[in-house]
Formats: structure tokens, sequence, C-alpha cells
């Protein structure tokens, strides 16, 4: 029997047509427009930090990662910042600004479903 041309590593659902990138948290294949790309860079107050990137224009390496807050947290406690960015001599070089963003930008399933217009 002869294998198929197609690797296990590349599932069927993920849109052949455009780039494809793994998420640093859950180390899943997904298309590139649907992953939050991060860099090195400084936070607020000029220390090195790991900094989001959504535009992805930022010039050097990025990694890739699903905007949620579990993806964030599995790559935190694999520690896959630095390793992804290649950062090295900085241990637990924060990723705060990552955190902040993804919480004012990323809409969890179950807010789809509060009325906010009732008054409280």
């Amino acid at each position: 029997m002869a294998r198929s041309p197609q690797s296990s590593a590349r599932p069927d659902d993920i849109d052949p047509s455009g780039p494809v990138r793994t998420c640093i948290g859950c180390r899943r294949r997904t298309a590139k427009r649907e992953l939050l790309r991060v860099t090195a860079g400084s936070g607020d107050d000029g220390r090195p930090a790991v900094v989001p990137d959504p535009t992805a224009t930022v010039p050097g390496r990025g990694a890739h990662l699903h905007p949620t807050q579990e993806c964030y947290d599995l790559a935190v406690r694999r520690k896959a910042f630095g390793r992804a960015l290649r950062i090295s001599g900085t241990p637990g070089l924060p990723s705060t600004p990552v955190a902040e963003h993804i919480a004012r930008t990323h809409v969890r399933p179950d807010d789809t479903t509060r009325n906010w217009s009732s008054s409280s």
C-alpha cells in the first residue's frame, strides 16, 4: 500500500490558498490571518518584552499565537515565547503586553450571548 503524499501535520481543514503558521501555544497549524503575530520589543516601561504585532509589519523574527487566553496561557506555561523568538539570556521575558492586547480585543464565545443593552 502506498503512503499518502499528504503529511499528518497538515490537516485537511486548513485553507491551502494562504500562508499557514503554527500557534506557539497549542501547536496547531492555522491560517496566518487567524493568528496574532508577536515580536520581541519594549514594554510601556522601556524594558524588553514580548509585544503584539497585530499588523504583522514590525521587522524581525516573529511568532504566531491564537488570540485567545487559553493559547496565551499554554505559551507562557511552556515558555514558548523566548524559544520561538530565539531570545537567549533573558529568562522570563515579560509577555504582559500580549496578555493585555488579547484581553482588549478577544471576544469570548459566552460574551456574544449577553444582552448588553439591558441596564444593571
